[in-house]
């Protein structure tokens, strides 16, 4: 068969549309043989460009949420912590959020023991730290209703076994790091506390669901604390009555400067509300679910601020003896940790993690703080709190408050309970 000039003509035109009905292509202009494939043009529209603020954002979550995360925000505190200290804060307390908290209600005149009086900004700058964070990265709800006064009674006695001991769960593993030994019986009674805690848990222990609550609720604490703030620079005095107390002597006076506890603070919180950390969370999902997550973090808060003390800033003092803000009885070390312990697992965190809590909304951990508080006036009101070795140690009423609320915390454990 011949094909003419003009049926080859039709037969090449009959291919062209064919080629361009399946996929576009570049046309080779006839007469000029090319060697190379003909190259494929694309008919789609260009992908939008990435929001460059939700990239950073997305790479920030990958981080917070990895053994890094938690690695960097333990390691921070650690070495903040120690600086605080360094910068004026008392000896093996750059961080400790029950004396803090006990400090702040000295400073609003709750109780009259003027060695303890001071307005903390590290609390603050915890809760606006986390408050921002959990606006930033969408995660503020305000919530609450889950069974508020057990709750501010959880916080009630968790203070009053931190104040027998003489420091919250972090400032027992910044004692540990700064070589009193005394720390370990406290961490020792905080485990077992957190065992014991862990058994309602699996015995089905709850205080029931939280609710969606309007937004002035969750922004009621952040809200106060800010007006704090503002007390502290603008209204220190009102002719010869303070308005904010503030220890002439003692550990009230012994404070870094405010813009830079502030800052601490406002960084503790941004860090610690993106990873979860807690420090009784770390024992908890250890003994619960075999989760070390927040346990690394822990640890790496213990390894970083023995480091920065030791080769830092030379405030390791080892022994058990002539420790800053403590004393040496040791069942008394242990009990009021172990009440501790089993208060702040059965409130759902250790009182860094309840401040954090509190900054994105969650008004039952706000009641938790506040039952803190509380306490921290009743214990110095009402005698229960300890003193360091040099002034006695345990006060007589100490250990009644530490059996007492071991009584009631076992109460609160096998009573709320989803099956008996």
């Amino acid at each position: 068969m011949v094909i003419d000039d003009k049926d080859k003509e039709i037969i090449d035109n009959e291919e062209e549309s064919i080629i361009d009905d399946e996929e576009p292509v570049e046309k080779v202009p006839k007469g000029k043989p090319s060697s190379a494939p003909r190259k494929k043009v694309s008919r789609k529209a260009p992908p939008p460009k990435a929001n460059p603020l939700v990239e950073v954002k997305g790479r920030l979550n990958w981080f917070f949420s990895s053994y890094l995360g938690i690695i960097f925000t333990g390691a921070f505190i650690g070495v903040i912590a120690t600086f605080l200290q360094k910068e004026g804060n008392p000896g093996n307390m750059g961080f400790c959020i029950a004396c803090f908290e006990r400090d702040i209600a000295g400073a609003l005149g709750l109780h009259n023991a003027a060695p303890v009086q001071y307005m903390r900004p590290e609390i603050i700058g915890i809760i606006l730290g986390s408050l921002v964070a959990s606006m930033i990265f969408g995660e503020w709800r305000s919530r609450g209703g889950s069974a508020p006064m057990i709750r501010f009674v959880l916080g009630f006695f968790a203070m009053m076994g931190a104040l027998v001991f003489l420091g919250c769960p972090w400032r027992a593993f910044l004692r540990l790091a700064g070589g009193d030994w005394n720390a370990i019986l406290g961490i020792l009674g905080l485990f077992s506390g957190v065992l014991v805690g862990a058994i309602f848990i699996r015995m089905g222990f709850n205080m029931g669901r939280s609710q969606k609550q309007y937004p002035h609720v969750g922004l009621m604490l952040p809200l106060v604390m800010l007006s704090f703030l503002i007390m502290m620079v603008y209204y220190p005095t009102a002719g010869d009555a303070r308005v904010i107390r503030e220890s002439a002597a003692g550990p009230g006076a012994a404070h870094a400067a405010l813009g830079v506890s502030l800052a601490a603070g406002l960084m503790v919180g941004f860090f610690a509300q993106r990873t979860r950390f807690c420090t009784i969370g770390g024992m908890r999902d250890t003994i619960l679910i075999r989760d070390y997550y927040l346990l690394i973090g822990v640890i790496a808060l213990v390894v970083s601020a023995f480091l920065t003390n030791y080769f830092v800033y030379d405030q390791w003092n080892p022994g058990w003896e002539d420790q800053p803000l403590a004393h040496s009885e040791g069942l008394w070390n242990f009990s009021g940790m172990l009440l501790a312990g089993l208060a702040f697992v059965l409130a759902g965190g250790c009182p860094g993690r309840q401040v954090i809590l509190s900054g994105e909304g969650d008004s039952d951990a706000a009641t938790f703080v506040i039952g803190m508080i509380a306490a921290g006036a009743f214990a110095h009101n009402f005698q229960t709190v300890s003193a360091p070795a040099f002034l006695g140690g345990v006060n007589v009423w100490g250990p009644n408050v530490v059996g007492l609320g071991l009584i009631v915390c076992v109460i609160i454990g096998l009573t709320m309970r989803e099956k008996y």
